[in-house]
């Protein structure tokens, strides 16, 4: 079953196209990664997904209805959550303040509650550090937050923007596992990402973007093994 088809997705920054007529589908229960080179469009495609940025043209499909007209709260009440790139966690502020803004359009207090436990039962050291401000944990720490405070909004698809971005070998192999459990149990992902290799062994499928376009897509396997993926983006 297709949970989110985009359909000649174009976009502009300016008078600069960015995406250009993008065409790609998730179905419920998939890990899908995008890949590509910095300023190849992925982190614009996301953007756009999730309301914070308006298409030129094209139609976002999310669950049999479009989307790319509605506001980013609605996207999110939708069942749409982002981790932005960068983390963007809220300094300043706890870890447990940054974990309830994500909960911020919840109206259900017992469901509420029930995300609290299994984010820090999932992230331990959240619970540790929950009292502690945000920009005093570490860059892994720190995503774990930006993870944890976007599945508090309970989301069917989530939209992951360079999780692996500035962290330790260490943290980056935790972090992808994480993502592998989560989906496991349910969670529907879109994985951007510029470690290729690592998105695309855990990826039922992938698409390869460049220049705004798509220029090739398979499953996870299929690109892991393209000769021409294998020189672009492993040096092999």
């Amino acid at each position: 079953m297709t949970m989110l088809e985009v359909k000649n997705l174009s976009v502009n920054y300016g008078v600069i196209q960015a995406v250009k007529g993008v065409n790609f589908k998730i179905n419920q229960g998939e890990i899908v990664t995008l890949i590509g080179a910095n300023g190849a469009g992925k982190s614009t495609i996301v953007k756009t997904i999730s309301g914070l940025l308006k298409p030129k043209t094209g139609e976002i499909i999310y669950q049999g209805k479009e989307i790319q007209h509605k506001q980013a709260p609605q996207i999110v009440a939708a069942g749409i959550s982002q981790v932005a790139e960068g983390r963007h966690i809220f300094a300043g502020m706890t870890v447990m303040e940054n974990l309830q803004m994500g909960a911020f359009l919840a109206k259900n207090h017992d469901e509420v509650s029930r995300s609290y436990t299994e984010i820090f039962a999932r992230f331990p050291i959240l619970k540790k550090r929950k009292n502690q401000d945000a920009a005093t944990l570490s860059g892994g720490e720190q995503q774990m937050l930006a993870m944890g405070r976007a599945l508090m909004a309970q989301p069917k698809l989530l939209l992951l923007d360079e999780p692996s971005m500035g962290l330790s070998p260490l943290f980056i192999q935790e972090i992808f596992t994480i993502i592998k459990e989560l989906n496991q149990k349910g969670t529907t992902i879109l994985l951007i990402e510029q470690n290729a290799k690592q998105a695309l062994a855990i990826a039922d499928r992938g698409y390869v973007l460049a220049t705004g376009n798509i220029q090739l897509s398979g499953t996870g396997s299929e690109l892991l093994a393209n000769p021409d993926v294998q020189r672009v983006y492993f040096g092999g």
